[in-house]
């Protein structure tokens, strides 16, 4: 069962343009991923949101050819997947607007619903955004919370370290299947966050490549798993800002690192304490 359940789950995140609502209408009609699987295209089309298009990929034979050969990449390759209904899936992140319907994952799924912060910021990072990115990881961390970030070279990757190096727990949110590392980069230290007892998540399937419009889905999944986020270095139109939007929509706390007000790379962190985010000088004032 344990197998065909994770089937139906990887065959649901293939199909494309199927977001929450949609999926919701189909299981308030047949009950589970399986009954819909079977459903018939005329049963498909009495549910609302269900159209044409969308009928006719649910019943695709190519794509469900095609899982088999996603779950047995998954089981050589340890990556799990979770849906909205399991228990480890981050019960946080239900809360948000539009909420993955599934997660893969490699590394530890237990870790999930731990309190989390998110720490994003420039790419560039200057030194000083960099060392207060780390310290303020590895103190957070230090508490049993969470780091989580993207994966990303910069502020994204000393969040990381910082929290590898206490020896705790951090959450890479993914733009592209697990079956890819980006940026290559950053290969071994995907290994050190696994090896600390972290994960590496996305809700991109295999074979999806890190595109650019993958991004800003992808970092409505950081602040959605997180409880605040803290913002160190970002420029006056920088994608960190995506996050930000996002996080208050989500209705999470926002904290900001003041910056060199010389910097290109504070202008945006500086213009959002003007705006009302938090001032923090110290770690202790995000957990």
């Amino acid at each position: 069962f344990y197998i065909e359940e994770e089937y139906y789950k990887v065959w649901i995140s293939l199909i494309n343009n199927l977001g929450i609502k949609k999926y919701n209408n189909l299981i308030q009609r047949f009950g589970n991923k399986k009954n819909i699987w079977c459903a018939s295209k005329k049963d498909l089309l009495e549910v609302k949101g269900i159209g044409e298009s969308l009928s006719n990929l649910i019943l695709n034979q190519v794509l469900r050819r095609y899982v088999e050969k996603h779950v047995n990449f998954m089981k050589k390759n340890n990556i799990d997947i979770i849906s909205i209904e399991d228990k480890q899936y981050p019960n946080i992140l239900k809360e948000i607007y539009d909420p993955p319907i599934c997660l893969y994952i490699r590394g530890n799924k237990e870790i999930l619903n731990n309190k989390s912060i998110s720490i994003v910021g420039c790419r560039k990072a200057t030194d000083y955004g960099r060392k207060v990115a780390r310290d303020f990881a590895y103190n957070v961390s230090k508490q049993d919370i969470n780091i989580i970030s993207g994966l990303a070279i910069g502020i994204d990757s000393e969040a990381h370290l910082g929290a590898v190096e206490a020896n705790k727990k951090t959450i890479a949110v993914l733009g592209n299947g697990l079956d890819t590392i980006y940026p290559k980069e950053n290969i071994n230290l995907s290994q050190k966050i696994l090896d600390s007892g972290g994960a590496i998540i996305s809700e991109y399937p295999l074979g999806i490549k890190p595109k650019k419009e993958n991004f800003p889905a992808r970092n409505r999944i950081i602040s959605g798993m997180s409880n605040g986020l803290l913002v160190v270095e970002a420029k006056e139109k920088s994608g960190t800002l995506i996050t930000v939007d996002f996080a208050l929509e989500q209705g999470r706390d926002v904290f900001v690192v003041p910056g060199n007000i010389v910097s290109e790379n504070s202008a945006g962190t500086n213009d959002l304490i003007k705006q009302g985010a938090k001032l923090v000088t110290d770690w202790r004032e995000c957990v």
